[in-house]
């Protein structure tokens, strides 16, 4: 079976006070922590426009589902939710995980 490309879409938001902060951070300190993982073939944010809710998008592009799979368990990963655990200490709230598998692109 062909390897089919997979996209881990996170979602979050955070409150207005704090969000240079945290786009701050998410681009400057999680994003390069995760894409230290080679398994992460790229990330694109994207800010919603015309709801409140989530606020924010974070697509992670992946070759396989067992590159995801290989990454959520990697070292990487680990020491990303470590470190996004002591830059926000009362959390940030993630409102949904997905992931996706490519049917055809054109």
């Amino acid at each position: 079976m062909a390897k089919k490309p997979i996209i881990n879409v996170v979602t979050t938001q955070c409150p207005p006070q704090d969000e240079a902060k945290f786009n701050k951070w998410y681009n400057e300190v999680h994003i390069p922590m995760l894409m230290k993982y080679k398994g992460v073939k790229a990330v694109a944010r994207y800010k919603v426009m015309d709801c409140k809710v989530p606020q924010f998008i974070a697509i992670y592009h992946f070759d396989s589902q067992q590159d995801f799979e290989a990454f959520s368990k990697s070292p990487e990963f680990k020491a990303a939710i470590e470190e996004m655990g002591q830059s926000w200490p009362k959390g940030i709230d993630i409102t949904s995980r997905q992931q996706s598998e490519l049917i055809k692109q054109w």
